[in-house]
């Protein structure tokens, strides 16, 4: 009975209690786990389906997107200036026509201020090999003396030629304009008073004559004397990214001297913003002009390198010249024939002639 009188008195004390405070129920967040639930499903069906569209590509990349980019229209180029249409409609039919000659020679182009000192050289060189060769030479400051017939009448009509002004390439392309009136010539070889042949004629001949590609040394130079030296003036025609740099001595095919002689859009962008103290820069014409002349109408004609050895390694403005005591067996086997950095026993370069 005491047991029940503390149960009566017990609850009695609970109803004059205070009551607890109210706390309602606790909702689930169903529509945050819907939302996940959502993005992971799309994401996995993304995956496993590849994307079909370009903008969806955009902001979801996937393995389908390349399939997408190989089938968009290639971006537009600029537009072409009227001088550029004309400029490239010639330069197109004049490379597609194919040689006309029976009797190809190569015409051996000398650059000299006067008399040639290696002219006897040359003499036994051309020997027994009349008919396969022509012989001018442009001669800027006092008319040479010759002392080999095959030189004697061969002078053409010659001005004065400034280093590192546009009248070196004034020089070469009319050099190039007088060996075009023989229409056998099908190479022309550039080369300086100091130059001498490394291999036999036969061999020059063989090797010049019958390949189908010019030898202009073309390179990309992103330094100080390399694209440092362009000049925005030369836009639109003339653009930074085919900007190129190389040593001026060439031998190229008939269809490139043909198309050099014609050239006057480009060629007129380095005489006027290629020269050296414009802009405060020394751009040097010959080094410019036909390296990126052709990387812009004909990258795939030429080989971008020179089959005449020149040796910049002292960095100075002009290439290394050799005394007699530098002349030995070692130095003409190892400038005969090198290798450039990525070829192999079937890519190899080599040197026939020598400043």
């Amino acid at each position: 009975m005491k047991t029940a009188k503390f149960w009566c008195l017990s609850m009695g004390d609970m109803q004059i209690l205070p009551g607890s405070r109210y706390r309602p129920s606790v909702k689930k967040p169903i529509w945050i786990i819907v939302l996940v639930l959502f993005v992971c499903v799309f994401l996995i069906c993304a995956y496993i389906y590849p994307l079909r569209s370009s903008t969806a590509c955009y902001v979801f990349p996937s393995r389908g997107c390349k399939v997408i980019a190989d089938q968009l229209p290639p971006l537009p180029a600029r537009e072409y200036t009227d001088d550029e249409i004309a400029s490239h409609a010639v330069i197109r039919d004049i490379l597609n026509t194919p040689p006309v000659s029976q009797n190809p020679k190569i015409a051996f182009m000398f650059l000299t201020p006067g008399s040639l000192p290696f002219e006897k050289l040359w003499d036994k060189f051309f020997q027994g090999h009349e008919g396969k060769f022509s012989v001018y030479v442009h001669a800027s400051k006092t008319k040479p003396v010759h002392v080999s017939r095959y030189f004697v009448n061969r002078d053409i009509r010659s001005s004065q030629v400034v280093w590192g002004k546009i009248s070196m390439i004034d020089a070469e392309r009319r050099l190039l304009a007088n060996a075009l009136q023989d229409l056998d010539n099908q190479q022309f070889v550039l080369l300086s008073d100091s130059c001498v042949p490394l291999f036999n004629f036969d061999y020059i001949f063989h090797y010049l004559v019958h390949t189908n590609i010019s030898f202009v040394d073309s390179f990309r130079d992103p330094g100080p004397h390399g694209n440092g030296r362009y000049s925005e003036h030369m836009l639109p025609e003339v653009e930074i990214k085919d900007f190129r740099k190389g040593a001026q001595w060439f031998s190229m095919k008939r269809q490139h001297a043909d198309i050099v002689v014609a050239d006057h859009l480009y060629c007129s962008k380095f005489q006027d913003f290629c020269q050296p103290g414009f802009e405060g820069k020394n751009c040097i014409a010959d080094e410019h002009y036909l390296p990126t002349f052709f990387k812009i109408v004909d990258p795939g004609g030429i080989a971008n390198w020179s089959v005449t050895h020149v040796d910049w390694s002292e960095r100075k403005w002009h290439p290394k010249s050799y005394k007699a005591q530098d002349v030995t067996y070692g130095l003409l086997k190892n400038i005969t024939v090198w290798c450039y950095y990525n070829c192999n026993l079937h890519n190899k370069a080599y040197t026939i002639f020598i400043p």
